[in-house]
């Protein structure tokens, strides 16, 4: 999962970069609305937080003109402004949800998650399988053939990357921007190391293996 927040508010953009990147979500600031329009036109994000109040171009006006050039990325707004003609205006200018400051982190989670369903209109999304592999999406749980597998939050983000294009190769690069969020580096071996630690949990016990190499291009996960 890769996240755009636009926050001009460096305590509430630092808690929810902070948080993101705790349950292995890849995570890009910005701070005001022209920065964060322009983000959306260079990357592909999986859903976008943003506020109202902004600098340079205002949370709606942003919005507006993202959905204008065909930006259908979900958006959670987050405003201060609590009144219903406020709420009314942001789903009005392109938002399809809005929750009011304070707000709680995990409730934001679980309203992310449900845009994603929609949008991929995929009901039981919350829960990833391929084989015999099991991923909750809501209580950051994996089992394979039924045995409970424990995960750090990096190896969760690419597991969940990986269970989202079953049979589909994934470059290295692609990894990076999912799971850590920074451009491509030729020298740098942190994907192979991620990989490896994740075949140690969830190949390891068994025959078969799922995750494979396709050597120069990438990685994929298969059931058979």
């Amino acid at each position: 999962m890769r996240m755009l927040i636009i926050e001009d508010d460096p305590k509430i953009s630092s808690f929810l970069e902070k948080g993101f990147r705790e349950v292995g979500y890849a995570a890009d600031v910005a701070e005001d609305g022209e920065a964060g329009l322009s983000m959306t036109r260079q990357d592909v994000y999986d859903a976008i937080v943003a506020d109202l109040m902004l600098p340079k171009l205002d949370g709606l006006g942003m919005i507006e003109r993202m959905r204008a050039e065909g930006t259908d990325t979900p958006v959670i707004i987050l405003s201060a402004k609590r009144s219903v003609d406020d709420r009314i205006r942001g789903l009005q200018a392109g938002g399809d949800d809005y929750m009011v400051k304070p707000f709680s982190f995990s409730e934001l989670l679980v309203r992310i998650q449900t845009l994603l369903r929609r949008a991929q209109r995929t009901p039981q999304a919350t829960i990833l399988r391929v084989g015999d592999l099991r991923l909750n999406l809501t209580d950051r749980t994996a089992e394979r053939d039924g045995e409970p597998i424990e995960l750090q939050p990096r190896e969760f983000a690419l597991l969940e990357y990986l269970m989202r294009n079953p049979g589909r190769v994934v470059t290295k690069t692609a990894i990076l921007e999912h799971v850590y969020d920074y451009s491509f580096d030729p020298q740098t071996n942190v994907v192979d190391v991620l990989v490896c630690r994740l075949r140690n949990r969830i190949d390891k016990q068994f025959d078969q293996k799922m995750i494979q190499t396709v050597r120069g291009v990438g990685y994929v996960l298969k059931a058979d």
